[in-house]
């Protein structure tokens, strides 16, 4: 045989050899992504349905203040001015609402971006309790979908079934639910809003640069995408509208989640370039007139009094808005990524005119609505937030010894009023040129947010027992979830 010949047969070996493995690695891909089946906890879910059932039993609270909750995406903690007068958007309904009612300086999303973030608002537990620390995509279709369900089958693609929401628990309270906008907590059934406690939906199911991006009305499609986002903000001001003139009576429950101000922006054409603040003030003052228009409902049906009306947003800005005098952005977990605005409007129980600057985060929710309804909470899981009523009716100090501060799977910080730790973790960094950024390893830091809200110095050789303290804290919680992830009691 020739030296040609000899080369030609080990080539073609090699070439079958390789075309085997490329058929092994698609087959086990396709396998991996076929066998993908997120299964929910049976005894949670018994434990769950047996909760509420108690709840549907327990006698009714004298006070059953109708509940409207409204979460902006990726609104920043300047992005809303109280009527200052230097601010380039004109927000005159938020500002108006802010000044009859309660302002939180020091509150904090669940995590820095959207789908833990809503978690743990809705749950009152820590995204990665909560079984979704991470954001999720369509299910079909989605190359990113995709490659989570060959890479990382036990990732989440949906809200676990057994998680109790702060819809199920005012649903067995006795109060209409409605959701109107984002759910982006899963976009199959057992995940779907309406499994999750709420009677009525219409809405999105993920963000609005996700594809195919449709309008639901419950489990059917509605509008069929792609949806002119122009006349979104419109449309779920209807929405959010005709569900509180049907349960006018009340109590009712309205988790309003819209889609703006996150990337891409859009406008009805009569309100473009009215914004001083170009198209993202557009946005902004749009979704202010949404609530002007829903508050007057409100009040010219008379509901306004005796209505708890919470404004807050998911994360700290994208591209653009404004993170205030704070460092970072939505994706990471220093203050601006993760210090939202906080509005509570309740002319019946909350004094106005206040600012508070109690240490908070969304987990509070669930626990503050418990304690306002007299309700108890779930005996089989750790419910991570604590009650902020007697802040937002009176004032006073934070319920929290520590807020901790998670990206994905991973604690980056913790913190007390005063300090706040960062743990050895990367840093992101990139340049406008680089395509592809990357996380920068660095050592241990201390900031004194007193004197530097922006976290620009390390002051661990200041106050080295406060820097001592903080690190058995960020310690102590990590052992925590390591033992027992989903805080199962």
């Amino acid at each position: 045989m020739s030296t040609l010949a000899l080369l030609a047969r080990v080539l073609a070996s090699f070439l079958f050899g390789a075309l085997l493995l490329v058929l092994f690695v698609a087959l086990f891909a396709v396998w991996r992504y076929a066998s993908h089946d997120q299964r929910d906890d049976p005894e949670r879910l018994e434990n769950k349905r047996a909760y509420l059932t108690s709840l549907a039993a327990q006698p009714r609270s004298e006070s059953q203040p109708n509940i409207v909750f409204i979460l902006y995406d990726d609104l920043g903690y300047g992005d809303i001015g109280h009527g200052a007068g230097d601010n380039l958007i004109d927000t005159p309904h938020l500002d108006a609402l802010a000044n009859a009612g309660v302002v939180f300086s020091d509150f904090h999303s669940p995590a820095p971006v959207c789908t833990p973030s809503r978690a743990g608002y809705l749950t009152g537990r820590l995204p990665l309790r909560a079984g979704l620390p991470d954001v999720v995509f369509p299910s079909r279709g989605d190359p990113i979908t995709a490659l989570t369900r060959i890479l990382a089958p036990e990732r989440n693609q949906r809200i676990p079934a057994e998680e109790i929401t702060l819809a199920d628990i005012l649903g067995a309270a006795g109060y209409a639910t409605g959701m109107v906008g984002k759910w982006h907590m899963g976009d199959v059934s057992p995940s779907l809003p309406n499994d999750m406690g709420f009677d009525e939906y219409y809405g999105a199911l993920y963000s609005n640069d996700m594809t195919p991006f449709a309008h639901y009305r419950d489990k059917e499609i509605a509008v069929p995408a792609p949806v002119d986002q122009r006349e979104m903000s419109a449309m779920y001001t209807r929405e959010a509208i005709a569900f509180v003139e049907r349960h006018a009576d009340g109590p009712f429950f309205l988790y309003f989640a819209h889609n703006f101000p996150h990337d891409p922006l859009h406008v009805r054409e009569e309100r473009a370039g009215r914004s001083r603040a170009g198209l993202f003030g557009d946005v902004m003052e749009e979704i202010d007139e949404g609530v002007g228009l829903l508050v007057a409902t409100l009040r010219e049906r008379g509901l306004l009094d005796d209505t708890l009306i919470v404004i807050t947003s998911d994360n700290g800005p994208w591209y653009l808005g404004d993170a205030g005098n704070q460092r970072g952005r939505k994706g990471n977990t220093f203050e601006g990524g993760m210090r939202v605005p906080f509005i509570a409007h309740w002319p019946a129980r909350i004094s106005g005119g206040r600012v508070e600057h109690a240490m908070s985060m969304g987990t509070d929710l669930v626990p503050t609505v418990l304690e306002l309804l007299d309700l108890p909470a779930p005996r089989d899981r750790a419910i991570d937030g604590r009650s902020i009523l007697t802040v937002l009716t009176e004032g006073g100090d934070s319920p929290h010894a520590h807020l901790y501060y998670f990206d994905s799977d991973n604690l980056f910080a913790v913190r007390t009023e005063r300090f706040k730790y960062r743990g050895p973790r990367g840093v992101f960094y990139s340049t406008d040129s680089m395509p592809i950024g990357g996380s920068m390893p660095q050592k241990e830091w201390l900031f004194d947010l007193e004197g530097d809200p922006r976290e620009s110095y390390d002051t661990s050789l200041t106050h080295p027992e406060v820097l001592k303290r903080l690190r058995e804290a960020f310690a102590a919680k990590e052992d925590e979830l390591e033992a027992n992830l989903r805080g199962w009691n």
